[in-house]
């Protein structure tokens, strides 16, 4: 992927504190308005990378570009096109969110006051706070708090949004809601967020960086992680002897695996295939061919990334 196409690059980005290495031969590759989910334990060095790309420090070594830009030699070109948001975004509690927005967007914009009039209620609305501008931020929930967080990273209409764990410590009405405003942000904006719940990084993410002990452990499409894991497999509950079916079943060559185990009487039987459109059409009939098995259940098994995630990490632990 060219530069063009990517808005974050980095190449064997390394960074040491003294003699110990948080960030190791990092390589990133980043597309254009993409939703990115950051993960990694305590530890993994996403906030040293954020603050890599920020500017916020400087490597030990390696580099990285946005937009094309050298992060450290042209950070200052690079942070006008960047709106970003800290993990806990504090607030003058007597302000009012367009206050804030005022305050903030006079960092970015000169020009008549109308037009950044327009500008603050444009984002206060796309956040979802157009009918609470006025409020004293004392009075926020957290949701609201990461909402108008999200409007101050967005004013100056970034080109890439740097979110460090927006959705942390919401109740689930707050979660949904942020991750709303992402999903909206994505036309105008490449996502780049750290976080450690991972039902929010399948829910809108587009791509899955992870990194554990400093080292890039898996980087692609959520799909392409899920599928990698396990692989393509169904799952049955059976009642009755599945062991000859077991061994009918791993003749066939669009079938992988097949392993069975057994709790209160019935048989569970996890099925790894090679090939999903053969699976569909025979998988059940050749299982019902034996008139001695009744099938309870069955289902396509569906992997979720926290079980991708641990099974990344432990294994390099």
């Amino acid at each position: 992927m060219s530069s063009v196409q990517s808005v974050i690059q980095t190449q064997n980005l390394s960074k040491n504190y003294g003699n110990f290495q948080a960030l190791k031969s990092l390589n990133l590759d980043v597309p254009a308005n993409s939703i990115v989910g950051f993960l990694g334990p305590n530890g993994a060095g996403k906030s040293t990378t954020i603050k890599l790309l920020l500017g916020l420090t400087k490597p030990t070594a390696g580099s990285g570009t946005i937009f094309g830009m050298d992060i450290v030699k042209e950070n200052q070109d690079i942070r006008r096109r960047v709106g970003y948001l800290a993990q806990n975004p504090n607030f003058y509690e007597h302000m009012t969110a367009r206050q804030i927005m005022d305050f903030t967007a006079r960092f970015f914009f000169r020009g008549p006051d109308n037009l950044i009039r327009e500008r603050i209620d444009e984002t206060l609305r796309l956040v979802g706070l157009d009918d609470k501008a006025d409020r004293p931020v004392r009075g926020f929930s957290g949701g609201e708090r990461q909402r108008l967080g999200i409007a101050q990273a967005q004013v100056n209409y970034p080109d890439l949004l740097i979110l460090d764990e927006p959705a942390a410590a919401l109740d689930p009405q707050g979660r949904r809601d942020v991750l709303e405003v992402m999903d909206k942000l994505r036309k105008h904006s490449t996502i780049f967020f750290s976080t450690h719940i991972l039902d929010d990084v399948q829910r809108v993410s587009d791509r899955v960086i992870i990194l554990n002990h400093g080292e890039l452990i898996a980087q692609g499409s959520v799909e392409e992680l899920l599928s990698a894991s396990l692989g393509l497999n169904y799952r049955m509950v059976l009642k009755g002897d599945a062991s000859r079916t077991q061994k009918h079943l791993q003749s066939f060559a669009w079938v992988q695996d097949v392993m069975i185990g057994h709790q209160n009487g019935k048989t569970a039987m996890t099925i790894v295939v090679k090939d999903e459109e053969l699976a569909e059409r025979s998988l059940l009939r050749e299982v019902l061919s034996d008139e001695n098995l009744i099938v309870l259940e069955f289902s396509r098994n569906k992997q979720n990334l926290e079980e991708v995630f641990l099974s990344l990490v432990e294994g390099e632990s």
